[in-house]
């Protein structure tokens, strides 16, 4: 398994009907990343039993509260146990304004350091970046600045082909070229071991979209061409229409008209409307543009490959 995305909370403004605030929990190649951080988001973590202690950076959309009102209550828990590893925190401007008065009001001192990348909005932007994984900012339309993020692995190394591996006098020296792409040569310069011959294509390269509150935006089709998986907010069903142009929100339809244009693997419909107890009516409408549709059900896990093994 290369992606993982567990759903923790799935309302929007408020609690309802045993749905929480939105967060997720988004796993790459053993890299640990939560998206948003609304209210109750580490009792969530607690009741799926997730160690916050792996929990190595936090992305934050924006700045409505059902979106980061969790935030400081988790970052004084990690503190609380013993928290000595440093965390990154990818926000919008002025998150780190806010956590520096509620601790200092609160007189509270962290054992950690917290490294704050803040994006720009409107801006396309790289914001993290390592040997696998890059996230890139997806500009949204809501009423205050807010950011999607776009994961993509990095193009992976070459397999070793174990079939025809054993037996050959290689070292690990060897082993890491192979898995480059290079030949191994001969003192003489000459080919030893040709590459295509031990080695497999490498695994695919995965990635996932999450575009958080936004008005319909057909703008940002081409950025999210082709992922795996996208995440898209579906605050209302279509007789709302108005009321979600309104209020800088996208409707389950208009979230599947995204997917579609945009040729994804599977869409995922969430920050529900607490007018909604039952979420039928979002989902059959998405279904209707984009088949390939589900629910953010929280404690639900979706893994890429699979293309898009769910587990409840």
């Amino acid at each position: 398994m290369s992606l993982e995305l567990q759903i923790l909370g799935s309302n929007s403004a408020a609690f309802a009907h045993r749905r929480h605030h939105t967060s997720q929990l988004f796993r790459i190649q053993n890299q640990l990343f939560l998206i948003d951080c609304g209210e109750g988001t580490q009792l969530l973590l607690k009741k799926y039993q997730v160690k916050i202690s792996k929990i190595d950076y936090i992305l934050i959309s924006h700045l409505h509260g059902d979106h980061y009102f969790g935030l400081i209550g988790l970052l004084s828990t990690m503190h609380l146990f013993g928290r000595e590893k440093e965390l990154t925190l990818i926000a919008p401007p002025g998150l780190a304004e806010i956590i520096s008065l509620q601790l200092k009001h609160s007189q509270t001192w962290l054992m950690y350091k917290i490294n704050y990348v803040e994006w720009t909005p409107g801006e396309i932007e790289t914001v993290f970046e390592n040997q696998q994984v890059t996230i890139q900012t997806i500009p949204m339309d809501h009423g205050v600045p807010c950011a999607g993020f776009l994961f993509k692995e990095k193009e992976k190394r070459r397999r070793i082909h174990r079939e025809v591996f054993s037996g050959l006098d290689l070292t690990p020296i060897d082993i890491t070229r192979l898995k480059n792409g290079e030949d191994i040569l001969n003192p003489d310069g000459s080919i030893k071991h040709e590459n295509r011959k031990l080695t497999l294509d490498p695994h695919p390269q995965f990635s996932y979209a999450y575009c958080s509150d936004t008005k319909y935006k057909p703008g940002i089709v081409d950025q999210i061409k082709n992922v795996n998986l996208l995440y898209h907010e579906s605050t209302f069903a279509d007789d709302m229409e108005e009321r979600a142009h309104s209020t800088y929100h996208s409707t389950a339809k208009e979230a599947a008209k995204i997917a579609k244009e945009a040729n994804v693997g599977k869409l995922i419909l969430g920050h529900f409307s607490a007018r909604y107890r039952e979420l039928d009516v979002i989902l059959e409408e998405a279904i209707t543009v984009f088949p390939n549709t589900e629910l953010a059900i929280e404690g639900t896990k979706f893994t890429v490959p699979d293309n898009v093994k769910k587990e409840s």
